[in-house]
């Protein structure tokens, strides 16, 4: 027999949605227990960022992110907004700094941020039991209550909260828990697959990028179906060839919106003009490959330029054939084999359908009591602090209403 007090809520899942839930409930007057199978809290916290946590964006806002549903996260965002958790980071004294495109970024560790909301578990009488795997999950129909199976013995609470996250690195213990607890009552998923994640080449696609595998330039890239049209949006960053094929920010963005047999589009002249710089570098006397030299990497320029034609001096060109430089510089067409999985992905897109979920509280329709937080629902974030932005907003939603 469960010898263990009924509490107002359970949370499993010690990440930033489950440990930000919990505070709020807390602070609340509620009686909250964490459960987290990792040995320690906030793992995926404390890898991001290089180690210093990129812990949210100053410009996140709801167009931002990815759902079959877009507008579905638009009450979370708007009740707890980035000013919202700096001001956490603020009262507790842990520097910051923003590195580019509205990203901030701890000065020191994330270990930091971890610390922080480990704290504000404590002050608000939240407690957390890590080296817990929850074994099996039930409602009782008689009271509404859940009961949690654990290794470790059971649990129950008036709430449940499942913020154990989606698929993406599973060397941090990341596993379909969630997803199996949405299918047992009766949730429906969009189908999930890897985001933010490097792509994959093969063939004569994959030898070039191995040649070139460190070198990094500028972009704007965006995903093209078979007709060409483009699948969400356009992204201007910096992009890296690895021995697999494409990394960097803008693949990354990218990789969120494509699904095979999509292509990507990459723009190597993002502020456009591609035309004209050859028009003008016209007389020089410099052959393509020591012209674009001038703008990128020489041998990102060199194997790129002789890619196209025997490699000569540019004012050697015919205007047709400037022409069709300049376009396929701009016009860059590729197509990836595939991309490196859950193994590497930062997010996975998709998740438990959103229109299963109240947009205000995080609590399943049809399940009273039932709340999915984070990563693990259909919202997903562009790279650079939007999804911890998310799993902060979300778990704020949730913490208020259990």
């Amino acid at each position: 027999m469960n010898s263990r007090p009924t509490v107002d809520a359970v949370v499993i899942g010690a990440g930033a949605a489950g440990l930000m839930c919990a505070i709020t409930a807390g602070q609340r007057g509620r009686t909250v227990t964490v459960l987290e199978r990792a040995g320690r809290i906030g793992n995926k916290i404390l890898i991001s960022g290089g180690g210093r946590c990129n812990f949210t964006n100053v410009n996140a806002g709801p167009e931002n992110f990815l759902s079959a549903r877009p507008d579905f996260c638009r009450s979370a965002l708007a009740r707890y907004r980035p000013e919202d958790f700096i001001a956490l980071v603020e009262r507790h004294g842990i520097a910051y700094h923003e590195k580019k495109l509205g990203q901030l970024f701890c000065d020191g560790s994330s270990r930091e941020i971890v610390e922080m909301l480990r704290r504000e578990c404590e002050d608000a009488g939240v407690e957390i039991r890590t080296g817990v795997d929850v074994k099996s999950v039930r409602r009782v129909e008689q009271d509404g209550t859940f009961e949690i199976e654990t290794a470790q013995g059971p649990f129950t609470a008036r709430r449940l909260v499942i913020a154990t996250g989606g698929l993406s690195l599973p060397k941090l213990g990341a596993t379909d828990f969630a997803y199996r607890i949405a299918e047992q009552f009766g949730l429906k998923l969009v189908p999930v697959r890897a985001g933010l994640v490097p792509f994959t080449f093969g063939g004569e696609a994959l030898e070039f990028c191995c040649g070139l595998s460190g070198i990094s330039a500028a972009c704007s890239v965006r995903v093209e179906d078979a007709t060409g049209r483009p699948r969400g949006r356009e992204f201007t960053e910096q992009f890296l060839f690895t021995h697999r094929g494409l990394s960097g920010p803008a693949m990354l963005q990218a990789s969120s919106f494509w699904q095979a047999p999509a292509k990507l589009r990459v723009n190597l002249f993002p502020e456009g003009g591609a035309r004209a710089w050859l028009e003008e570098n016209r007389g020089s006397g410099m052959r393509l490959d020591t012209l674009l030299a001038r703008r990128f990497p020489e041998r990102f320029a060199t194997a790129w330029a002789a890619a196209l034609a025997p490699l000569r001096p540019v004012r050697d060109y015919k205007s047709p054939e400037l022409d069709d430089v300049a376009r396929r510089l701009e016009n860059w067409k590729l197509e990836p084999a595939g991309t490196e999985g859950y193994a590497t992905a930062e997010v996975t897109v998709g998740g438990i359908d959103t229109g299963e979920l109240s947009s205000k509280t995080m609590e399943a329709r049809a399940v009273p009591g039932l709340y999915f937080i984070g990563e693990a629902v259909d919202v997903t974030g562009w790279l650079g602090g939007y999804n911890f932005q998310w799993a902060w907003a979300s778990g704020h939603a949730c913490g208020e209403a259990v």
